[in-house]
Order: structure tokens, then C-alpha cells, then sequence
């Protein structure tokens, strides 16, 4: 079972909706026994940093979520779920994230129109089961305004470029983050969620 963690930042209908089509039994939750219980956690999320970040500490699912990667639990963020896993956020103030990966999250480039939204490219930078049956310059959707940034270069899977690189894809060890939407993403990310299954076992 995946416990796809409910901390009010909504749009899980169709990430649980793709997880059905892969078979992969899936409850919104915000109950600690159930998501230590889990299999392997998803950690969605549309919305601010500040109000997401604020409802995980204040719930206490925060603590769980560090408990249970560091008891070796896949963990995977989806768009601003991954942003949660970074040390800081710059989004309207300074916030602290969850800290299970170096880096920050700040505004985009100004360079490019802002937020990006739309399909755009991935290009792998490192060979990572997660890309398995994947093809080199695949098209997934995203929706953001912030990036992650000053992030450790060992922890890149794949990156997009708009207005520079921008991390697409991220993975230490069972912490593994998706920038953009893989359950928006048609077939790739469809592959994407299929080989986080195998990940989990």
C-alpha cells in the first residue's frame, strides 16, 4: 500500500487515479500508523511552501517522514513535494523544508516566462533504474515557479532547461523527487510511476 500523504495541497485524484492503473493500492492519509504500515510514502503537492511545510510540522508528519527514510521507506515528492525535501525555500520569505536533501528552492530565472507551465524535455544526467524503458529527451508536464538550486550534482537523475537547467528528476538513496507532474505526464509518466513500483518491490 502507498500512502500518499494529505497535508491539504490538494490535486491527488489523479495521482491516485495513475496509481490505479498500475495496480499500486494507494490511501490519502494523514495518519502516522498508517503511513509507517505503508510500503513506500508520496508526498504530492500543488500550493505555497510556507502553508505546506507549516501543516506537516504542526501535525507532527513532519518527525514521520524523516523516521521513515531513515528507516530506509521510499519517499517521493512530486512538485512541491520535492521541493519540501530541501533545506530552505525562498518562496515569499525564508522557510525551512524537511532537509533530507542539500539545496534550496528559489524563484526561477526571470529571463523565461514565469510560472512554467506546460511540457518541456527531460535530459538524463545519470543512469538510475527510474529511467528504465525511457527514452532520452521525453516530454512530462510541469507547473511551478520555484527550482531547486545549489543542490548536490550527485543527486541529479534528470534536469529540464528553462532559463537554465532546472532539476527535473532527483534521487539519494530511498529520497527520490519529480519536479513536474509524472500523473499528468500521459505514457512517460506513466513508465515513470511503474518504475518507482519496481523500485519499491
Amino acid at each position: 500500500m502507498i500512502a500518499i500523504v494529505d497535508y491539504g495541497a490538494g490535486n491527488i485524484k489523479s495521482l491516485q487515479f495513475a496509481l490505479k492503473k498500475l495496480n499500486m493500492h494507494s490511501c490519502v492519509t494523514t495518519d502516522a500508523t498508517q503511513i509507517r504500515n505503508s510500503d513506500a510514502i508520496i508526498l504530492p503537492g500543488v500550493g505555497a511552501f510556507k502553508d505546506a511545510i507549516n501543516e506537516l510540522q504542526q501535525s507532527g508528519l513532519a518527525t514521520t517522514l524523516k523516521e521513515e527514510v531513515s528507516n530506509g521507506k521510499k519517499l517521493l515528492g512530486i512538485c512541491l513535494g520535492m521541493q519540501l525535501f530541501y533545506e530552505n525555500s525562498y518562496e515569499d520569505g525564508v522557510w525551512e523544508g524537511l532537509g533530507l536533501l542539500k539545496g534550496n528552492v528559489k524563484k526561477m530565472n526571470d529571463t523565461v516566462k514565469v510560472p512554467h507551465m506546460g511540457w518541456n524535455t527531460l535530459t538524463k544526467h545519470r543512469n538510475s533504474p527510474l529511467l528504465k524503458d525511457t527514452v532520452e529527451e521525453e516530454y512530462v508536464y510541469f507547473v511551478h515557479s520555484y527550482a531547486v538550486q545549489d543542490y548536490q550534482q550527485n543527486t541529479l537523475v534528470s534536469s529540464t532547461n528553462y532559463g537554465g537547467i532546472v532539476p527535473a528528476i532527483v534521487q539519494q538513496d530511498n529520497v527520490i523527487g519529480m519536479q513536474f507532474h509524472p500523473e499528468k505526464s500521459g505514457e512517460a509518466g506513466i513508465q515513470l510511476l511503474r518504475n518507482f513500483k519496481e523500485l519499491i518491490g
